[in-house]
């Protein structure tokens, strides 16, 4: 299983009037963490990209349980807990401190530049593994 943990400031704009984070946010602070993973193993999604691989999202889900407010620093712990054949599938932790603001998951498919569904490159396979 690999794993990385990001850190994210609210800004001020991601927030409403009430200076709470606008839910769709979450989903923007995900792709942040997702893209740190990709180059914590080695593997950038502009190299992906370079390749001929995109990963785009088939599902995604978050449930949200206590709200991001303006200037807070959000940690996100984002993890792959096994390999499969053409897709990833990542789960997310959102805290402040330890208080667990949102829990999430993505799934992605590796797909070609014509969208048709491809397996990973060796090396992603061999580097996702740890």
């Amino acid at each position: 299983m690999i794993k990385h943990k990001t850190t994210i400031r609210v800004r001020y704009q991601e927030t409403d009037k009430m200076g709470i984070a606008y839910h769709g946010n979450y989903f923007t602070w995900m792709e942040v963490a997702r893209i740190h993973l990709l180059d914590s193993i080695n593997c950038p999604y502009t190299l992906l990209e370079e390749m001929g691989y995109f990963l785009p999202v088939i599902s995604c889900s978050c449930e949200f349980k206590i709200p991001a407010k303006f200037d807070e620093r959000l940690e996100i712990d984002v993890w792959m807990p096994r390999a499969e054949q053409a897709r990833i599938n990542l789960e997310y932790l959102i805290r402040r401190d330890e208080l667990i603001l949102a829990k999430a998951k993505s799934s992605h498919a590796f797909v070609d530049k014509s969208g048709r569904v491809v397996r990973p490159p060796q090396d992603f396979t061999v580097r996702s593994r740890g």
